[in-house]
């Protein structure tokens, strides 16, 4: 099985270098997924010409603004403009679907009225154990991140093809079964030398980068220092709209 995988939003949660927040587009035969889904995910695929309805399935490493708020957007849209019929599914770490109302009613007050006339379904995924989500198996593993967004890392078994992400946070005990056997992972890569709590940094990568064992790793969530500092780097940095072929 192919996977092509779409860089729609590459940036941090401040729009350092222009870039559009975490979402990353994954398509597979019958299956088009996406991980992360941050607050300007709708403009970055309206840039790429690539319509939200043909989304089937969205999964969040967790919930901050830059990798899930755009999902208010993406659910009133479905329902009023772009009139969603197909089912539409939003898998997370523990209360998903409880922490999204709070960010739609912070962020859009009164949409709680509104219902969906297509079928919308939230999955809680738990660390640790493989769940079955559209016929994809999904991986949570806990990150080091902030610790009221419920912060995971995700492995994504696409029938065959293993595609990682970190998501937010620093290395873990976990972060090389992210990594082993991978064909594609996306590790996050905030500061070039400055370390920043909580975030997986680049001098952090390189003297860990033995422990890695994926075919292929890709840098995102670039911050101002590292995107000043990428030609330094060996390891492959992801722009918004590249696209990788696994």
């Amino acid at each position: 099985m192919k996977a092509t995988v779409t860089f729609v939003g590459s940036g941090d949660a401040f729009g350092s270098g222009g870039r559009f927040q975490t979402c990353i587009l994954v398509d597979i035969p019958g299956l088009r997924f996406a991980i992360d889904f941050g607050a300007s995910s709708l403009i970055a695929l309206n840039k790429l010409g690539i319509a939200h309805t043909s989304i089937d399935l969205v999964l969040l490493t967790h919930i901050h603004a830059d990798h899930s708020g755009g999902i208010p957007q993406l659910l009133a849209d479905s329902m009023l403009g772009a009139r969603r019929e197909k089912p539409l599914t939003i898998a997370g770490p523990r209360d998903v679907e409880a922490r999204l109302a709070q960010m739609r009613d912070a962020l859009m007050p009164g949409m709680h009225v509104m219902k969906p006339k297509f079928p919308l379904t939230y999955i809680e995924m738990e660390t640790h154990r493989t769940h079955q989500v559209c016929g994809l198996s999904v991986t949570p593993y806990p990150a080091d991140h902030t610790r009221e967004t419920n912060p995971t890392g995700l492995r994504v078994d696409c029938g065959g093809k293993i595609i990682s992400y970190t998501g937010d946070g620093d290395w873990t005990e976990d972060t090389p079964k992210l990594a082993d056997g991978a064909d594609l992972m996306i590790c996050e890569c905030y500061y070039y030398e400055k370390p920043i709590r909580f975030h997986l940094n680049y001098p952090t990568i390189r003297e860990r980068r033995h422990e890695l064992k994926a075919k292929r790793i890709v840098l995102t969530h670039l911050g101002p220092e590292m995107l000043a500092n990428r030609h330094r780097v060996p390891e492959e940095c992801a722009d918004d709209g590249l696209v990788i072929e696994i």
